[in-house]
């Protein structure tokens, strides 16, 4: 089967992805209701039934809104850092209006690893404005998978993470001129630019050009904005950035994670 990565949605309606090796299937992040979870799931050609575990980046709606629905149907393991788990049911209740909680849940600290089946786990901090943020890595059969979105800058530490990755699902979250002329209030510009707001097109660029090793055989753009970016600049502002390392190193499929289709399987 080999390894592979499925980009269920990404953006500020909903984040969800599958990780899935030949004897463990994680759910990272549950950004939809229960049931387009589903549906998306089924659509990619696998049974919600079949999934392991769900693996939570932090408590922001779109990474948790179908998270006690699914857990609780499906009842699976909830590996979340104790402080996002805190923040979750804290802000979050049930349609009785009790606050959620998971039967079943597994905390974690950023940047110590843990096992779920055969894949290695790194959850790892990254700079936003939620409770404990963190992206992932994953490792299983010689093939690295990362996972970074939701992140105001790139961080030396972000970066050494992301390191020797075969697939990289990463931020290019707006185009700093279309989020600047665009209709969102100042404030929430404000919070977009900041060093714990969103990666931009430009930042990633930078990134590209002077830190990535060059070495995933795809790259996932990820979390547009439906109002401050568009599909076409931010591919093409990453492929020009990457430039001539596409060919220094292997050639790189530059792809594009969306809020409302799910993307083509990535298998390794």
């Amino acid at each position: 089967m080999g390894v592979s990565l499925t980009v269920l949605s990404s953006g500020s309606k909903g984040n969800s992805s599958v990780v899935v090796s030949s004897r463990t299937r994680l759910l990272v992040d549950c950004g939809l209701s229960c049931r387009e979870l589903c549906r998306r799931m089924m659509q990619a050609g696998m049974a919600p039934e079949s999934i392991d575990a769900i693996l939570i980046t932090h408590e922001h709606s779109d990474h948790v809104g179908g998270l006690y629905v699914m857990a609780k149907k499906f009842r699976l393991p909830v590996y979340i850092s104790a402080t996002t788990h805190a923040a979750w049911r804290r802000y979050y209740k049930d349609a009785a209006g009790n606050k959620v909680n998971a039967e079943c849940v597994e905390f974690f600290e950023p940047g110590r690893g843990f096992i779920v089946g055969d894949i290695e786990v790194m959850p790892f901090t990254i700079p936003h404005d939620a409770a404990d943020p963190v992206g992932f890595t994953f490792k299983t059969e010689g093939i690295k998978v990362g996972i970074a979105t939701d992140l105001g800058y790139m961080p030396a530490s972000v970066k050494d993470h992301i390191k020797a990755c075969d697939a990289l699902m990463i931020e290019s979250n707006h185009d700093l001129e279309m989020l600047r002329q665009g209709p969102y209030p100042w404030s929430v510009k404000q919070r977009v630019l900041s060093r714990v707001g969103h990666l931009s097109n430009t930042a990633l660029a930078d990134f590209f050009t002077n830190d990535y090793d060059g070495g995933a055989a795809y790259l996932i753009l990820a979390h547009l904005s439906e109002q401050n970016n568009h599909p076409e600049i931010a591919k093409s502002v990453a492929e020009t950035a990457l430039g001539d390392r596409q060919n220094l190193f292997q050639t790189s499929q530059v792809m594009l994670a969306s809020q409302t289709d799910v993307l083509q399987t990535v298998t390794l």
